[in-house]
């Protein structure tokens, strides 16, 4: 016989419901055996937002076999729960800040190269590599597709919210406290390599005329030979740097 369980999501999980679910319990029929990792997501919320999962007032695992009558809470990363022993259910944080990300988010892996940070982005990247990576390279997953997030192998990874790209990079830099991380202008903006100093006449046969004739500063990506100076474009980007850090300083939209 199936089971009913009542559930409540907690704070901005509330936004991953459908619209009838949002900002109260409700009771979901389920069957025998259902575990909460599999209830949770069966209503659109991947395991890797869930922080804690408490029911009947004690704090469970992802393997917690609901039962008929329990009274179930998810609770998402930086909620403070007040049970005690809490079972943690989101991962430790990684030592280093490093991502995958999905073939939809390349302005935002751009952007975030631009702000110094390891991403790695490819327009052909399939499902099976994305999650093979996030594990095997201890990097985290973002992606906009919450079914990719329920990929059982996968532990570090987030949902992207935001649809502008703008607000992408601050959603990111603000889930994962990052804004005093950023040092810019350290990577290739196409592949991700880490920029070396070199001289101008390493490069200079490389070089646009007027290029050699108005820069001598210049850096050069070990991996795909691509050359960076300050040209015209690098006030653009400079301006786009201190505008996302100013976002920083910023209260978030509630």
């Amino acid at each position: 016989m199936p089971h009913c369980v009542e559930v409540r999501f907690i704070a901005d999980l509330n936004g991953l419901l459908p619209p009838g679910r949002r900002g109260r319990a409700t009771m979901v029929e389920v069957a025998a055996g259902t575990t909460v990792k599999d209830l949770a997501e069966s209503l659109g919320v991947p395991h890797t937002e869930i922080a804690a999962i408490v029911v009947n007032g004690e704090s469970v695992d992802f393997a917690y076999q609901v039962r008929d009558g329990d009274r179930m809470s998810v609770y998402p990363a930086f909620e403070v729960v007040a049970v005690s022993p809490l079972v943690r259910l989101d991962p430790p944080p990684l030592r280093e800040p490093r991502f995958v990300l999905d073939v939809h988010l390349g302005r935002l892996a751009r952007t975030l190269r631009l702000l110094g940070f390891d991403c790695v982005w490819r327009n052909d990247i399939t499902d099976h590599e994305l999650a093979t990576i996030s594990v095997d390279e201890r990097r985290i997953l973002l992606t906009r597709d919450r079914g990719l997030l329920k990929h059982a192998k996968v532990t570090h990874g987030y949902l992207v919210r935001e649809t502008n790209h703008r607000r992408q990079v601050v959603e990111i830099l603000r889930r994962f406290d990052l804004f005093g991380a950023i040092a810019p202008f350290g990577r290739c903006l196409e592949c991700n390599g880490v920029l070396e100093r070199v001289a101008k006449e390493e490069v200079e046969h490389r070089l646009p005329p007027r290029t050699r004739r108005d820069y001598d500063d210049f850096s050069t990506c070990p991996d795909c030979s691509r050359i960076y100076w300050q040209g015209s474009h690098y006030d653009r980007l400079a301006a786009l740097v201190e505008d996302i850090r100013r976002a920083g300083t910023t209260p978030s939209r509630t």
